[in-house]
């Protein structure tokens, strides 16, 4: 497919597409909101009210000039505090992957939230696969760009994994977007063949069942 460039102040492509999925007027939590681009645009252009939970002190401080509401903390103990169906939406973008109990924090999205959004980089792309195969080091790449003892991700996921486990924790996958993004992440493009090979990261809409 031809590649999309991003049109809304160069956010990233896979926010645009997390965007799209949202309801005018919600109550969106953004679980690790970085520096508030996607609670600034839904706030701007979908009237959303938002929030976000971020723990780097430097991203909260961008995500408070841009006049984002923002608590600092983790998103793990953070996250128990709200009640049950207090959002429309909960936001969990580019995170899985460092996340220590991914069950017990999906249960809680899909506790305080009618739907979640889940999004992570998918480690079976052709480039991952045949770094391994050839090199036989871990896989270095911009959506995965760590060493294996620095990094923070500290599982890996696939495409079929994530449907895989959607029937173990029991929620439904209500649609699914595989995509390629390039130049740091602004343009990019949907992968409808062979996603789970071509896509370099994976978003889905989830609910309960």
């Amino acid at each position: 497919m031809s590649m999309e460039r991003s049109n809304h102040n160069q956010m990233r492509f896979d926010l645009e597409i997390i965007a799209s999925w949202i309801e005018p007027g919600s109550k969106v939590l953004d679980l690790g909101c970085g520096e508030g681009d996607l609670l600034r645009f839904l706030k701007d252009h979908k009237n959303v009210t938002g929030t976000g939970i971020e723990h780097d002190e430097a991203k909260v401080a961008q995500c408070v000039e841009k006049g984002v509401t923002i608590l600092q903390g983790d998103i793990n103990e953070e996250i128990l505090d709200y009640p049950d169906g207090c959002f429309d939406y909960v936001i969990l973008s580019q995170t899985l992957q460092q996340v220590y109990a991914p069950s017990e924090l999906i249960r809680s999205m899909l506790r305080i939230g009618k739907k979640g959004v889940v999004s992570f980089p998918n480690f079976s792309h052709w480039k991952v696969r045949l770094q391994l195969l050839l090199s036989g080091y871990a896989p270095i790449t911009p959506q995965l760009p760590y060493e294996w003892y620095n990094t923070p991700n500290i599982r890996v996921i696939t495409l079929k994994d994530f449907r895989k486990y959607s029937k173990k924790v029991d929620f439904e996958i209500l649609k699914e977007v595989a995509i390629n993004t390039q130049n740091g992440a602004k343009w990019g493009s949907v992968i409808k063949i062979l996603p789970n090979l071509r896509a370099n990261y994976g978003i889905f809409l989830i609910g309960r069942v």
